[in-house]
This record gives C-alpha cells, sequence and structure tokens, in this order.
C-alpha cells in the first residue's frame, strides 16, 4: 500500500479557480435577481457571499483573522467580475504560500487543510449553484472533485449540524463523483432547475 501525496490545495484552487472565472465572468446583470440552489441566496447574494469567502479566506491561508460580517455589495462596483478574477488569484497565491496547508487555521483552530478545502468546496459547489441559477451546465476538474471528495464526507456531520449542509440527497448508482458531492452537502444534482 502506498501513501499517496494528496494534491496541494494551491495547485486544486488554482484549477477550480480557472474553471470558475469564465462561469461567473460571463453572469449577465440581468440574472442577479434569479433563485439559486441556496435558497438564501439570489445571484447577486450569493456572488457576494463567494467574494466574501474568497477574501477572507486569504487571510486565513495567512493564519490571520478573518472578518465574515462584512459583506459590502462587490457588485455594485465597476468592474467585479475582474475583480473576482484578481481576488481568485490572490486565494491561489495565499495558499500556494509556504506553510499554508501547514498547523491550523482560523477562529477554531481547525487544520490548515480542511479550511483550505472548504473555501476549495465553496468555489466548486458555489459556481455550481451560480450555473444552475443562469440556466447553465458546469463540471469542474475531476481532480478537484477528488480532491474534495474525503474531506467533504468528513466534515459533513458537522456542516448538517451548523446548517451549512442541507441532508445528504439519495442519487442513483450511475452517479457521477461530482453529483455525488453536490449529494453530500444536501443539493439534488438531478433535480434543481431555474
Amino acid at each position: 500500500m502506498t501513501n499517496e501525496i494528496p494534491p496541494r490545495i494551491g495547485d486544486l484552487l488554482r484549477t477550480a479557480a480557472a474553471h470558475a472565472a469564465p462561469l461567473v465572468g460571463s453572469i449577465t446583470d440581468d440574472s442577479l435577481d434569479a433563485p439559486t440552489p441556496c435558497a438564501e441566496y439570489d445571484v447577486r447574494a450569493l456572488l457576494n457571499h463567494l467574494f466574501a469567502v474568497v477574501v477572507n479566506f486569504q487571510a486565513l491561508a495567512a493564519k490571520e483573522p478573518a472578518d465574515f460580517s462584512d459583506t459590502p455589495d462587490r457588485l455594485a462596483e465597476d468592474g467585479w467580475r475582474e475583480r473576482f478574477v484578481a481576488e481568485t488569484g490572490k486565494l491561489v497565491t495565499a495558499w500556494s504560500a509556504p506553510g499554508a496547508e501547514e498547523g491550523t487555521s482560523g477562529a477554531m483552530g481547525m487544520p490548515a487543510r480542511t479550511v483550505g478545502s472548504m473555501v476549495l468546496l465553496d468555489l466548486t459547489v458555489h459556481v455550481w449553484d451560480l450555473a444552475r441559477a443562469t440556466g447553465r451546465g458546469f463540471e469542474p476538474d475531476p481532480a478537484v472533485v477528488a480532491g474534495l471528495a474525503e474531506e467533504v464526507e468528513r466534515m459533513a456531520p458537522t456542516a448538517r449540524k451548523m446548517n451549512v449542509f442541507g441532508d445528504a440527497v439519495d442519487l442513483p448508482e450511475d452517479a457521477t463523483g461530482f453529483e455525488r458531492l453536490l449529494a453530500t452537502t444536501g443539493r439534488d444534482p438531478r433535480a434543481w432547475t431555474v
């Protein structure tokens, strides 16, 4: 049995960001009020949430405090699509820095790799949410899905208690790895439509 070294969070984030940027960049202003699979968010609110996550997790990579209480409407600013690309680039740089995955990070003192997986999950699942909300398909890189699968299963019970994940959704045997990942977070990948 070999002990495979898992891919680095920074590398997985680089791949996820490359898949996310074109989709986010093509969201039109007339779809900002559309509902999303996250019942509490429309497209605008979900984009602002994703911005807040991307910005705050840069600080968490450096073991600095993050402030999730301040979520300005970044979409009110011109050039928000380009800013999203710039901020995800900063996120990749932060999580690629030496030591970013080591030790603990965040106010809850969680393992840094778990914290990095949390932002990777948001950058993957919320982009799927945005794709669904705007009537498009989205399929992340298989390496990202594989890099998240075990960590998401591990964090799921706690995430459900905190109402971050919904109840797991049952899927047929032919479900893909990404569909299973979505189902673990409480999303039904085959049912939600605009």
